[in-house]
């Protein structure tokens, strides 16, 4: 008799005998998300219409878009650089307009001045054509107009000189008039800019300098017993840290045995040297040492450092 099995749906097949069962396939890796464009600066674009190709986004430094910073500013047209050359240019005074004010506070104390400067224009470029008639005959035109510029070399000298004067004498009699004489001293000689004596009363002032020739003290004011009191007070003070250093005084003025203003600075220059530049070295950091002018505090309490009285502030 046959016997009838019943096949289920979870019966599993055996196969044959002989043939060789089939290898089922490797199992597929499952797909992983899309990795974030890294590169990509800034908000995503909209996706493009159906039926329109998407565009090709540069990968290159200059399509990436720029950070928004409030604090830089636009970089300046020409317009505006020429703008702000004509500001600086505008600012700064021309070399014309300098002689111009020289020239107006030189006329407030010498009138003729004019005067002056046109005869030694006219001066120098007459013996210049006179040279080119007589001397180097034939050449007449040729040195008169080489006498140009040289004629006005010499007004501008006068000009010069002349307005030397000019300042000076506006601040002759003034205090602290010696300072802006000494400060014309060229280099090789250091002065302080305060004055190193002082008289509260007669505003007598003593300044001092240290050069090649020794240590220079010069002496400004009146009466003459009170400057020489402190005069003799810093010739004590040089004494005591350079005795073998040669001191020499010089009193600013315009009376007997005194100096000009406008001759100051050539006289201390015109002074023998007798230091060596170690030397003059070593005496500055020892009268640096000394100390300058110290003004007048009053002795007692010091304001700023009063405790309060508790007792009196609570009312006992």
């Amino acid at each position: 008799m046959h016997q009838h099995h019943t096949w289920s749906a979870h019966a599993p097949i055996v196969p044959a005998q002989g043939r060789i069962p089939a290898r089922e396939p490797p199992p597929q890796p499952e797909p992983s998300a899309p990795r974030p464009n890294r590169r990509r600066i800034g908000p995503t674009r909209a996706a493009a219409p159906a039926g329109a190709s998407a565009p090709v986004e540069s990968r290159t430094m200059a399509s990436r878009p720029r950070s928004a910073d409030p604090s830089s500013a636009p970089a300046p047209t020409r317009a505006e650089k020429r703008a702000a050359k004509r500001a600086a240019r505008a600012d700064k005074p021309r070399w014309y307009k300098q002689l111009w004010q020289v020239y107006r506070m030189t006329r407030e104390s010498d009138p003729h001045i004019w005067v002056w400067l046109s005869l030694v224009f006219l001066g120098v470029v007459a013996v210049a054509v006179a040279l080119g008639l007589f001397a180097w005959k034939g050449h007449a035109v040729y040195l008169g107009v080489l006498g140009v510029p040289l004629g006005l070399l010499g007004a501008m000298y006068l000009l010069m000189n002349r307005a030397e004067r000019a300042a000076y004498a506006r601040i002759e009699g003034k205090e602290g008039a010696s300072s802006a004489a000494i400060g014309q001293v060229k280099r090789g000689w250091v002065f302080a800019e305060d004055p190193v004596a002082i008289d509260p009363r007669s505003h007598a002032m003593v300044f001092r300098g240290v050069g090649r020739a020794g240590v220079v003290l010069v002496a400004e004011g009146e009466p003459a017993g009170r400057l020489a009191k402190l005069v003799d007070g810093e010739k004590r003070k040089v004494n005591r840290v350079a005795p073998e250093i040669p001191v020499i005084v010089l009193t600013a003025g315009t009376g007997p045995d005194q100096v000009p203003l406008r001759k100051l600075a050539r006289t201390i220059q015109r002074q023998r040297p007798a230091l060596s530049k170690a030397e003059v070295a070593v005496v500055q950091s020892r009268l640096k040492a000394i100390g300058g002018l110290k003004p007048p505090i009053p002795q007692g309490i010091d304001p700023f450092r009063v405790r309060p009285d508790r007792k009196a502030m609570r009312g006992r």
